[in-house]
């Protein structure tokens, strides 16, 4: 297996290929390079990641994804199921990397925090699809909200997927499996199975759900080893 950095070079390579959409203000605001892709935080070695949909302002300017409110949301209480205490200093916080991976859909940040087209998530799937099935060695993914979830259904029967999402928030009481496959650098094909738990998206804009969310994973991450 190659590096995790040859992985992110060829995912630069494809972002220099042909222009998509990318909030390039932000970037040049944080003095990052807007084709370089920031991928995921954690531990490849850890057995849970959180899967949301693409980055935003805060994740770019720290070069992590899931580091804003939203994030903040997912750390905690992550950090609150290992150590079963509330959130003492984030000194603290930083020990959870060794114990998740925290990725996206897109590895980079749309225009206006307007969610990719499935033109260019099906662009960058292929890199996102290695990084789960060969470089991450885990098989528990919490997705956060509709557009991570549904990700996915590229892998499963359509209509057993649409039934799985349709039991309304029952949906986040419970998991579907799903086998990723993907192509390595020389052309073998790898795959792996998977189970998804589906949670909705912490945003502090999603009124319906964002003062349930963190019960919501507590229940959730209470069904998982990790």
């Amino acid at each position: 297996m190659q590096p995790i950095e040859n992985l992110i070079d060829q995912i630069q390579k494809e972002a220099q290929r042909e222009e998509f959409p990318i909030d390039i203000p932000v970037y040049k605001n944080c003095e990052k390079d807007p084709t370089k892709p920031i991928l995921y935080y954690g531990n490849l070695k850890s057995n849970i990641c959180f899967f949301g949909r693409d980055l935003g302002r805060d994740e770019v300017k720290a070069g992590q994804p899931l580091i804003g409110a939203a994030g903040q949301l997912v750390r905690q209480g992550f950090y609150k199921a290992i150590y079963q205490e509330e959130l003492i200093n984030e000194e603290k916080l930083a020990s959870i990397k060794e114990r998740l991976i925290l990725t996206n859909t897109v590895p980079y940040k749309p225009p206006e925090n307007k969610a990719y087209a499935m033109k260019v998530k099906k662009r960058f799937r292929p890199f996102i699809e290695r990084l789960l099935v060969i470089y991450w060695q885990g098989t528990q993914i919490i997705t956060l909200g509709t557009e991570a979830f549904k990700w996915f259904e590229y892998y499963s029967n359509k209509d057993e997927f649409n039934a799985f999402w349709s039991k309304g928030d029952s949906r986040y009481e419970s998991s579907l499996n799903v086998t990723i496959s993907t192509m390595g650098d020389k052309g073998k094909t790898y795959q792996k199975n998977v189970t998804i738990y589906p949670l909705p998206h912490p945003s502090p804009l999603n009124q319906k759900y964002y003062n349930r969310f963190p019960s919501m994973l507590e229940n959730t991450l209470s069904r998982l080893a990790f």
